[in-house]
């Protein structure tokens, strides 16, 4: 079975993992493994597809473990994987999706602007180089959310991205595409990819040419990039016997943003080591949470007003040999029955500008805006 037909068979309920090296698509549960300690989380599921002899773990990790919202990862009863999801994308038929019924910020553009203005005061009280906010849209549908419709959009959008669909507790799903993988491990071969520093896409190729070049020069945004590879350089170390950490970072594109990227490798020092044990250790990082951890987490918890839960986690799976692939969970959304929660944020540093924040999380918006066959300006103002 190839990668689009596995798309084409996703429904709520299944978990699917399309990138442009493999597509996981798992059904069933065999085994459901959740819990607030994400390290003895890593062993249990070990553990676990040992006793089986062989499979996988798929599943999310949420933001804030230690706050007790739980991981959840699934032994599937039947997994179907095949390779990367693009060369047969073309096939796939674009899913219409009906109107919303209503949509709204959280907060309002004007309470996330002054809630930036908060944060860059607070970054030199509280000793911190880096805090990252976000805000959300509420969607509501008078229909069921077509979850299986938009995952499938967003495959046929971002090719070259990490795509998924997989199950919360209580029923509601966790979608997006997400551009940053968090870590991957093939044998003793550690790949991570953090993203910081972005600016839009624009539909004008001087613009986006100009766009592209003001993030490669921007200090501010060169700044938040080099705060998050220094963090996850640091946090790979202890389990790798070499790294190789690139001196300057890439410029790295979606059909939304233009970001910054560093691609780092290592060779794993203990086999023991998992994929799900190499992201319980990475996450949260700077992209998504900030600098010094803690004390970023704080201020977040203070100027955000929702919980994140799944967002700003990690999405993923893990085989028997340690083996999977992890992506940040951002670009992304919570759905229930009929209606969804979109997320977007943005990191704020000593020089971060209220309004040109505002402006990134409403760019960023348009990776499930286009998914869902809606305006992003329509919807973020």
């Amino acid at each position: 079975m190839d990668a689009a037909r596995l798309v084409e068979q996703y429904r709520r309920g299944d978990f699917l993992f399309a990138t442009a090296r493999r597509t996981v698509l798992a059904r069933g549960i065999e085994d459901e493994i959740t819990g607030t300690d994400e390290d003895a989380l890593a062993g249990r599921v070990a553990t676990a597809l040992a006793d089986r002899g062989g499979g996988i773990a798929a599943g999310v990790l949420p933001y804030d473990a230690p706050a007790g919202t739980p991981a959840r990862l699934v032994v599937p009863q039947a997994t179907h994987t095949a390779g990367p999801a693009h060369p047969g994308v073309g096939r796939l038929t674009r899913e219409r999706i009906g109107a919303p019924a209503a949509v709204r910020p959280v907060p309002e553009p004007r309470g996330h602007t002054d809630a930036v203005r908060t944060a860059v005061t607070e970054l030199a009280v509280r000793d911190l180089r880096k805090v990252v906010l976000a805000r959300a849209l509420d969607v509501e549908f008078t229909h069921e959310v077509p979850v299986a419709s938009i995952v499938r959009n967003l495959v046929l959008d971002h090719r070259h991205g990490y795509v998924f669909g997989a199950e919360l507790p209580g029923g509601r799903t966790l979608l997006g595409a997400s551009p940053e993988l968090l870590v991957s491990r093939r044998g003793d071969r550690v790949v991570a990819h953090p993203y910081a520093g972005s600016m839009p896409r624009s539909a004008d190729t001087t613009t986006d040419t100009a766009n592209a070049e003001a993030l490669l020069t921007s200090k501010k945004d060169r700044l938040e990039h080099a705060i998050l590879t220094e963090a996850v350089t640091e946090a790979l170390r202890p389990f790798c016997r070499d790294l190789d950490v690139p001196a300057e970072p890439s410029l790295e594109r979606t059909p939304a943003m233009w970001h910054l990227g560093t691609r780092i490798t290592g060779q794993l020092a203990d086999p023991a080591t998992t994929a799900l044990h190499l992201a319980s250790a990475l996450h949260p990082t700077p992209a998504i949470c900030g600098t010094p951890v803690d004390s970023a987490r704080r201020l977040i918890g203070e100027l955000e007003p929702f919980d994140r839960d799944y967002y700003a986690g990690a999405t993923g799976w893990v085989d028997a040999d340690g083996d999977g692939e992890w992506t940040v969970s951002i670009r992304c959304a919570d759905a229930g029955a009929t209606s969804l929660r979109m997320y977007a944020g943005g990191g704020i540093v000593a020089d971060s500008d209220p309004q040109a924040e505002l402006d990134e999380t409403s760019a960023k918006f348009a990776t499930l805006a286009r998914a869902m066959g809606l305006d992003t300006d329509s919807l973020v103002h």
